[in-house]
This record gives structure tokens, C-alpha cells and sequence, in this order.
């Protein structure tokens, strides 16, 4: 009897080390390119796609169906995040890169901090954004746009910052360069910019948070020359690791820190997009159908499981999603 149960604990271990998924090509606008950017609460995934024009407009992919958002009166446009409430943030061009929220299907221009740039790169379940701006003073800073107002979040003492994610405590991560004009991934709360500090080198940047304030980002190894995935928790930087080559940085965490996704550099110097699991970087390229793909980013997770991103397909750029099987 014994022997059974440690015979069914050793095929559980197995099985759950060898996780593979489907994929599914979200496809195009009529153009040959596509990125997944963000997904939501609902599996929504929110991207940006080439035209038949040749232009680039943001999408919505829902129902397994990429819906045109259109450029809200400019020439371009891309989605960047989307929450479990279906609002998107992101930006478009319209004599000038401007924020945008896009709620119960009404844009809400979501302004500047001084000059005509603004991007919001994530979005809470508040329908906070954040992102960047640039200032009267034309430095780009990192914003908080909430209530109607658009916050600027300052520096670590240096002139520019970028916010790119934000959870619903309205925490918020980014990079911001210090003094010595070192870029340092930082959590903004309550009013107060901290910095994450690095793996040992001069740089980090912090590129997602989840709701236990859990971040994860890239940060450089003593010498500058590494760069890793991060995951910062309870006050400490682990170091991810990578797959072989030089760099890897994680762009999305679920809610426990238990899955996280990124890319990581090869021997090749090729981005290989990576889901971290269990204590190991693996390569997602090796969890799928043998098909023609290859999956070069993973940019966003839900707690189900599912991954979008994008990869080379048949020769094009192509968003993907990945779902547990």
C-alpha cells in the first residue's frame, strides 16, 4: 500500500514538472504583425496589430476574436493593459503621443504633466493608471493618473522615471534614475518612492506588482555585463536565473508569485519567452505542439494559468496565447 501511494506521489511530481500548454495564434488586423501585451480578468488580451494600411491600431481580443479599437482620432494606437473590470489603457498619436482609458467604450484622454507625451503602460482594478509624461520642464517622469488627475510620482534624485506597474493597494513599480544617473527599479507607496536596489550591479527596473506587493522586473549582476529576472518579496531580490545566455527579465507575475513570465537571451542571443515555476526558468518553446513557432516573449499571466505573448510564426510576428492543458 505504501508503495502505491509513493508510486502515485512520484507520477504527480512528474506531471506537474512537465506542464505543457496549447497555443492559439490571435492572428492580425489584415496587416503581417501582431504583439499580446496584457491580459484580464476574463481572459481578455489587449495588444497593438498592423492594418491592411500599414498602420498600427490597438486591439481587443475576446471571444476568439481581435476587434479593431481604432486610433481614437490620431494615426496610431496600442493597448498596453487591461483589467478584470474590461478597461484598457495605452496610448495613440495624435500630434504627440497621448494616455488613454478606455471605459464602458468611451476614451478618456488622460492628459500630460507639462509637454504633449504622455503612455500609460498598466492599470489596476480601480482603474488607476500609471505610466509616463513628460514634464514642463522636459523630463520624463513617472504618473499616477486617479481621480481625474494625473500625479506625478518624482525620482529617485535623478531627472527621469517611468511607472509600468501598478496593483489595486495602488502600489506601484517602475525604474527612475538616482542622482548618479543609475536607472533603479522602485516601489512607490503612499506617497514615498523606495528604491529596490540590483543583483549586484548599478541597474534594475521594475516591470510588474502583483496584490501581496510581490514585483518582478530585471536587475544587473556585479560587473554589468548579466542582467537577470527578478523577483522581489519580502524585502529581498531573487535572482531567476536564465537560459543560457546573458539576459533574461520578467514582465508578469500572477497574484502568488507561483508563476512568472518573461524572455530570456539563449546561446544564440535570441529572446526565449520563459515561464519561471516550481524554482526553474523554462523555456516555453519546449512546452508546446511542434508547429512553426517560436515564442520569443511572454508578456502577461492570469491565475489560471494562460499566457499570451508573441513570437515568430511562419515568418511573422505573431501574439500568442498559451493555455494549461
Amino acid at each position: 500500500m505504501a508503495r502505491s501511494f509513493f508510486a502515485i506521489a512520484i507520477l504527480a511530481a512528474v506531471s506537474a514538472s512537465a506542464q505543457t500548454y496549447s497555443i492559439r495564434d490571435l492572428g492580425v488586423l489584415g496587416g503581417t504583425y501582431s504583439q499580446a501585451n496584457g491580459i484580464g480578468g476574463w481572459g481578455q488580451i489587449v495588444g497593438v496589430s498592423e492594418t491592411g494600411e500599414n498602420e498600427y491600431h490597438a486591439f481587443l481580443y475576446s471571444g476568439r476574436t481581435m476587434t479593431d479599437l481604432g486610433t481614437f482620432g490620431g494615426v496610431q494606437s496600442a493597448a498596453t493593459a487591461i483589467n478584470s473590470n474590461s478597461q484598457v489603457t495605452g496610448f495613440y498619436y495624435d500630434h504627440g503621443y497621448k494616455a488613454f482609458l478606455l471605459t464602458d467604450g468611451q476614451v478618456i484622454d488622460l492628459g500630460n504633466l507639462g509637454a504633449t507625451y504622455s503612455i500609460g503602460y498598466a492599470i489596476n482594478d480601480l482603474g488607476q493608471v500609471v505610466g509616463s509624461s513628460i514634464t514642463t520642464a522636459k523630463h520624463e517622469h513617472a504618473f499616477l493618473f486617479t481621480d481625474g488627475q494625473m500625479i506625478d510620482l518624482g525620482t529617485l534624485g535623478g531627472t527621469m522615471s517611468t511607472a509600468l506597474g501598478i496593483n489595486s493597494s495602488s502600489q506601484i513599480t517602475g525604474y527612475s534614475y538616482d542622482a548618479d544617473w543609475n536607472f533603479r527599479a522602485f516601489l512607490w507607496q503612499n506617497g514615498t518612492m523606495t528604491d529596490l536596489g540590483t543583483l549586484g550591479g548599478d541597474w534594475s527596473v521594475g516591470n510588474a506588482i502583483n496584490s501581496a506587493g510581490q514585483i518582478v522586473g530585471q536587475a544587473y549582476l556585479p560587473g554589468n555585463v548579466r542582467a537577470h529576472a527578478f523577483l522581489y518579496s519580502g524585502g529581498e531580490m531573487k535572482d531567476l536565473g536564465a537560459l543560457g545566455g546573458f539576459y533574461s527579465s520578467a514582465l508578469a507575475v500572477n497574484s502568488t508569485a507561483t508563476e512568472i513570465v518573461g524572455y530570456a537571451t539563449g546561446g544564440s542571443g535570441i529572446p526565449r519567452a520563459f515561464i519561471y515555476r516550481d524554482g526553474a526558468m523554462k523555456d516555453l518553446n519546449g512546452l508546446i505542439p511542434r508547429g512553426g513557432w517560436v515564442l520569443n516573449t511572454a508578456s502577461g499571466i492570469d491565475d489560471t494559468g494562460q499566457i499570451v505573448g508573441y513570437g515568430l510564426y511562419r515568418g511573422e510576428q505573431h501574439a500568442f496565447l498559451l493555455t494549461p492543458k
